[in-house]
């Protein structure tokens, strides 16, 4: 059981480094990364990186 924990704690960490690597190429602060910590404020999280305009992209826009 304590194989499993260690696991879970991995997957963890490498989905918050993931996120603060897409973070940091958006232009927004990784310290965003540590919302997904809190259960249901990680998907409103989500939902609104996803339609917010992101600093690095705002000038390459058609």
């Amino acid at each position: 059981m304590e194989f499993f924990y260690l696991l879970v704690a991995a997957f963890a960490l490498l989905v918050l480094w993931l996120c603060s690597i897409i973070l940091e190429k958006a232009g927004l602060n990784k310290l965003w990364t540590l919302v997904l910590l809190i259960p249901v404020v990680n998907i409103i999280m989500l939902w609104a990186f996803a339609f917010v305009e992101w600093p690095k992209v705002r000038g390459k826009q058609p």
